[in-house]
């Protein structure tokens, strides 16, 4: 892999832990950064979120197309904005699934991908936070 390819592929992991954090701030939950380089020909990191609300949904994706366009990551093609269940922004290196819980749970795409490698998307402090409220 050449310098450039190397520093474009961190750029895209780096843009991806952004969006999962961007997500979890706008109250999406169960947000995941899956690691699809060399197993998905279409793109290198995948976002998941679950969204509370078709409306909370679209903002999320409001707010991920934003932050791809200042970014040099404009998107490529969108899906779902229509609808309520699932909305999908494919940003090329990077691809945003925004899904309802029924959603999420039907298509599985956690599963799918379930030989990716998950990317640590939360600070050090967001992690033990986590913790201890999941051992009080």
């Amino acid at each position: 892999m050449t310098a450039a390819a190397t520093d474009r592929a961190e750029a895209s992991r780096q843009f991806a832990i952004d969006l999962a954090r961007l997500a979890a701030n706008t109250r999406c939950h169960n947000v995941m950064v899956l690691d699809v380089r060399g197993i998905s020909p279409v793109t290198d990191f995948y976002v998941l979120a679950t969204g509370t609300s078709a409306r909370q949904m679209r903002t999320v994706m409001k707010d991920v197309e934003e932050l791809g366009q200042s970014r040099g990551y404009g998107p490529l093609s969108r899906s779902g904005y229509e609808g309520e269940t699932w909305l999908l922004c494919d940003m090329v290196d990077v691809i945003v699934h925004v899904f309802n819980q029924d959603s999420r749970m039907f298509y599985d795409l956690d599963n799918l991908w379930g030989d990716a490698k998950q990317v640590e998307w939360r600070t050090a402090e967001e992690v033990a936070a986590a913790a201890a409220v999941t051992a009080q």
